[in-house]
């Protein structure tokens, strides 16, 4: 690390470059960024911490810069194309990443699906007990003094996190994603068995998994779950409308009852996954208990707020198991409410590769809309539209746009789950400002 230079992240709005601009601020170091003028979810924290953001131009770029490159951008973006050209050094998101976390004792959180929560929750929790830095793939990050923790989300995405070499990893699942990149679930596995023999202490992984139960690697690996073969096990779980209450097990070892205001059976799950990295660092189980109760969830999981007489749920949920985990946590807390999920597909290859498991799971709400398919920065066309989708949708499959949604005004009293990685928010911000428009007439 170096005092003397300005760290630039060339795509500082990206989920995971955000958190780690925050980080080096917290750190003490000079940190600017540029990026796309539109608004993200992720700025708002950038903003309050006093970090310029300024539009991509190859301006930007002058001496006494150390270059952050964002994994969204080629060497052909001009920013970094400029910077290598001068000379300057130039760091790609998760190389820099694997040299920041040495010197603590890190966990990594990787996974298909959970691990921001899953990051989230171990952050909030082990910040409760000691000195923790953190970066969450919802844009949170926080370079704590003197940490003993660092806590960081791992992105398999092309294999990125490799990079990193942690002291514990947390596995949630092996699922087939990226099918832009990974030709399939041995592919995938292949990536994950190769990180965790670049883990140096221990491995938590979900029991129920497959694939997560072939791994071959030469650190224990401590299985988490409800069943009998689990080293971890959360046994007597009662869900209802405020969370869920569990007793936990590391073997025969009554751990205590554990309460969280989180809903859907893979909350149950990470918070496994959390006591049981807890337990091997030897942290007191009330005070894992205290901090439990107090989370609260992470940016774009599970956000809720109220409208007239309509719950809006907003859900960055992308793959079919995140859908499905999503609906569960919503009938969870909302059981005697219909469940309305708007989806937006998010990348081409994806919806192509996942439809009928796309369809399985919307079809668990009581009436799906969908909106078109959102094109990435790395897929702007493909073979396959929205109406595919639709026509094996059983409970609706109509085609919302953002200029017209009023179908949804049709439901009252409801439930409506917004989902999606692309934009979906500008479909839910539109529904919004219809809702707040005939809530004022009727009053």
């Amino acid at each position: 690390m170096d005092n003397a230079t300005v760290y630039h992240f060339v795509g500082i709005k990206g989920s995971g470059m955000s958190a780690l601009a925050l980080i080096l601020h917290d750190k003490g170091f000079k940190v600017q960024g540029s990026d796309i003028t539109q608004y993200t979810f992720t700025q708002r924290g950038l903003e309050k911490a006093g970090i310029n953001v300024m539009a991509f131009d190859e301006a930007n770029i002058h001496e006494g810069l150390t270059v952050i490159a964002g994994n969204s951008f080629t060497d052909d973006h001009p920013e970094i194309k400029k910077a290598r050209e001068m000379g300057l050094p130039v760091y790609r998101y998760h190389e820099f990443l694997g040299h920041l976390i040495e010197g603590y004792t890190s966990i990594g959180v990787a996974g298909a699906h959970g691990k921001t929560s899953t990051t989230g929750l171990l952050a909030h929790v082990l910040s409760g007990v000691a000195p923790t830095s953190y970066l969450i793939g919802d844009g949170t990050g926080k370079g704590t003094p003197n940490a003993r923790f660092f806590v960081y989300e791992a992105d398999e995405y092309r294999r990125h996190f490799l990079a990193t070499k942690p002291d514990y990893a947390i596995m949630t699942n092996i699922d087939f994603d990226h099918p832009d990149y990974y030709t399939g679930i041995d592919d995938v596995y292949s990536a994950f068995e190769t990180w965790s023999n670049q883990v140096k202490k221990g491995i938590f992984a979900w029991g129920d998994d497959p694939e997560l139960r072939k791994l071959k690697t030469d650190v224990p690996v401590y299985y988490y779950g409800t069943s009998d073969r689990d080293d971890f096990q959360a046994k007597n779980i009662k869900r209802s409308t405020t969370g869920s209450n569990f007793d936990v097990y590391h073997d025969d070892e009554f751990l205590g009852n554990f309460e969280i205001h989180l809903y859907g059976e893979h909350n149950v799950l990470n918070s496994l996954a959390v006591i049981a990295v807890a337990y091997f660092e030897k942290v007191d189980m009330d005070e894992i208990k205290h901090e439990l109760v107090d989370f609260k969830g992470v940016k774009r999981r599970f956000t809720e707020r109220k409208l007239a007489d309509m719950t809006i749920i907003d859900d960055y949920a992308h793959h079919p198991s995140e859908i499905k985990a999503t609906l569960d946590a919503a009938r969870q807390k909302y059981p005697d409410k219909e469940i309305i999920a708007v989806f937006q597909p998010h990348t081409f290859s994806r919806t192509i590769a996942l439809m009928d498991d796309f369809a399985k799971s919307l079809n668990l709400a009581d009436k799906v809309f969908l909106t078109n398919i959102f094109s990435s920065a790395r897929e702007t066309q493909g073979a396959v539209s929205s109406k595919d989708l639709a026509a094996k949708i059983v409970k609706g499959g109509e085609i919302l746009t953002v200029d017209n949604m009023s179908p949804l005004l049709d439901f009252h009293d409801a439930v409506v789950v917004f989902m999606g990685a692309g934009d979906v928010q500008k479909y839910e911000r539109s529904y919004e400002e219809l809702l707040s428009h005939l809530s004022l007439k009727n009053n």
